[in-house]
């Protein structure tokens, strides 16, 4: 029964959104450590050295070691806020909240939004929708969390004012 309602009505499956965004911070955690290797290496090697007072590419490689290594705790970090994310069902009359698959419809077409507690700005494809995924600190998730089906707003971007209703939330 939950599988059931875990699925639009259009077959885009939340696991599968979830899967392809894990995926996603995988990779990425996995070339910054690599990145951030690299730039190790290159700071403690011995040609790098200061020749004299004035020479700072050891210093330069150290802070940029220093803020790779940041980003890769970071991305650590969302993998397993990911990881820890349990997919609910939404009926209807839920509120809106993390693992949130929203359709908006501005009348002009409609936009898929999934929330998740990390990966903000990634977009991936499941049974031909592109779906953007949002975290709770971004504008458009702030507007959707809380709201229920059926429920209008308007969302405000760089181009303006969107008034939109919320055509789904599973």
């Amino acid at each position: 029964m939950l599988d059931a309602c875990l699925q639009m009505p259009a077959a885009i499956d939340k696991r599968e959104i979830l899967r392809l965004l894990r995926e996603s911070v995988s990779a990425d955690l996995a070339t910054m450590s690599a990145a951030q290797r690299v730039v190790v290496d290159g700071a403690t090697h011995e040609e790098n050295r200061p020749e004299n007072d004035k020479d700072t590419r050891a210093l330069e490689q150290s802070y940029l070691a220093r803020g790779q290594a940041q980003r890769v705790v970071e991305l650590q970090d969302a993998l397993n806020l990911l990881k820890a994310l349990e997919l609910t069902a939404f009926k209807p009359e839920s509120r809106i909240s993390l693992g949130a698959l929203v359709v908006l419809d501005d009348g002009g077409g409609v936009e898929h939004y999934f929330i998740a507690p990390a990966g903000g700005g990634v977009r991936v494809t499941v049974a031909g929708a592109e779906v953007r995924v949002v975290t709770p600190q971004s504008p458009i998730a702030r507007a959707l969390l809380g709201k229920q089906e059926g429920d209008d707003l308007e969302l405000r971007t760089p181009q303006g004012v969107r008034e939109c209703s919320i055509a789904s939330v599973s």
